[in-house]
């Protein structure tokens, strides 16, 4: 498989690319304040030696992190830990995620009763056929 952080393309889908000079690191970057404190943190418990430094960007700071490729694999659990520590759910109102989660229980027990029915009636039908050709 190919090493995820050997892409020339940077589509903004991960947060990490490789070091543009020194193909022996790969940065991390983070918008957001929060996110960044956090990921140092963990860098600095789990005992991973980084630099860091910012960017301004098309208007807005980043905040980069630069580990060696060794510790990516480290790196991007953290990377992921921070992420879904601080991730805000799609549906913000929770009244309304129960009511999707419901209506969606509710289609999959339809669909599953209606297959079963389905399968009935076409099980019927083939003794139904089987019956007036055996006659």
């Amino acid at each position: 498989m190919e090493n995820p952080i050997d892409s020339s393309i940077d589509l903004g889908f991960v947060n990490y690319v490789q070091h543009p000079e020194n193909k022996n690191y790969v940065v991390f970057r983070f918008a957001d304040a929060e996110r960044a404190e956090s990921f140092e943190i963990e860098l600095k418990e789990h005992n991973i030696w980084f630099e860091k430094g910012e960017e301004d960007k098309r208007g807005k700071m980043y905040t980069l992190y630069g580990l060696k490729n060794k510790d990516f694999k480290a790196a991007e659990k953290i990377n992921y830990r921070v992420e879904g520590k601080h991730k805000k759910p799609i549906i913000a109102f929770a009244p309304l995620r129960w009511i999707i989660l419901g209506l969606s229980l509710i289609a999959m027990t339809l669909t599953l009763v209606g297959y079963c029915k389905a399968q009935n009636k076409l099980e019927e039908a083939t003794n139904a056929a089987e019956q007036s050709i055996a006659k």
